[in-house]
């Protein structure tokens, strides 16, 4: 992964569907397997007897005493305020104070984009953080943003989700030169909506991008651009569709070849090219999604995350960090001329 960083990743340890269930086992799988060191947040006690079950002894799980805990259903912005000890806002005063290079949480996804905005803060002049969703496809990654963060947005923050979302591609996926592509219902740059005619030129006059103009929902998948923007209400029911049909997908496809004997045995030679497949498809591989735009890195996982998802977004970010990512955006940005609106 080139210039390695042992600047501990702070991860949120009651995060989650099933919490420190999760996320023990994954900071021990991730250090065991990468040069990862972790900051594991939350009830110190319950924390320390979780890593001895688990039969963990090393000195690179360091546990940070972090007693409150944010649930899923509360509300974001509320409980980030008023639980100033949770073990998720503590993992991310851990970023904004040096001591992580990046803060991971597969908890409520409000509480985590709240978390890091009032504690990590967003780089100068940038107006709105997005979600970055990678996106595996037959040419690669595909980074989707913004997926969730920003329901309504304005022109220059997509043209901004471009900048930010093109350096974390060349940084982080070696890209040389990622192209870009604005969603749309149509290639043509007069199609869409308001916002996206706009947004189309002024990516048009962008400096610093390789704009491809227009793409459709089917290119996410085909691969034809490595970034493609978009505002977080339509990111989301992408991102959402697209995990379901998977699902579904796979679902469908076990059944059949388990209905009869003959495809039963047709399912026995294709398991290793089906396996494959399975593999550039698993979401687990990535872990999660960075939230661009910060001084600092912070990745969001699912809330059903298992051990093996966590601990790979403990590795994602720990490349970021090893990769300069944010002074990487950072620069992008200060580049980038578009005024903003009102």
């Amino acid at each position: 992964m080139g210039g390695e960083t042992r600047t501990p990743v702070a991860l949120d340890g009651l995060g989650g569907d099933r919490g420190l269930d999760v996320t023990v086992p994954a900071a021990v799988e991730a250090v065991q397997r990468w040069p990862v060191r972790v900051l594991l947040t939350g009830p110190k006690q319950r924390l320390q007897d979780a890593l001895r079950t688990a039969g963990y002894e090393g000195d690179t799980i360091e546990v940070v005493d972090a007693p409150e805990e944010i649930g899923m259903g509360e509300h974001p912005v509320e409980a980030v305020r008023r639980k100033r000890r949770s073990s998720l806002v503590v993992a991310a005063q851990l970023v904004a104070e040096g001591r992580a290079a990046a803060v991971v949480s597969a908890g409520n996804t409000g509480a985590a984009l709240a978390a890091s905005l009032f504690g990590i803060g967003r780089l100068p002049g940038v107006e709105r953080a997005a979600i970055a969703t990678p996106f595996p496809t037959r040419r690669g990654v595909t980074i989707l943003l913004d997926s969730g963060a920003n329901v309504d947005c304005r022109p220059q923050h997509l043209v901004q989700f471009a900048l930010l979302g093109a350096a974390y591609s060349h940084a982080v996926f070696g890209v040389p030169e990622p192209k870009v592509g604005l969603l749309s219902v149509g290639t043509e740059p007069g199609k869409g909506d308001k916002l996206t005619v706009e947004t189309h030129g002024l990516l048009a006059q962008t400096a610093g991008i390789r704009f491809l103009g227009n793409v459709e929902g089917l290119d996410i998948p085909a691969g034809t651009a490595d970034v493609v923007v978009c505002d977080g209400f339509v990111g989301n029911v992408v991102l959402k569709l697209a995990e379901g049909l998977a699902e579904e997908l796979f679902g469908a496809l076990k059944s059949e070849l388990l209905r009869g004997t003959l495809t039963k045995v047709g399912a026995a030679l294709a398991r290793p090219a089906l396996r494959r497949v399975a593999a550039r498809l698993d979401y687990t591989e990535y872990g999660g999604a960075p939230l661009l735009g910060l001084k600092g890195l912070s990745f969001i996982a699912h809330g059903r995350s298992n051990a093996r998802a966590i601990a790979h977004a403990l590795r994602a970010a720990q490349a970021a960090a090893a990769h300069n990512v944010v002074q990487r955006m950072a620069q992008a940005v200060q580049g980038e001329k578009v005024e903003s609106g009102s």
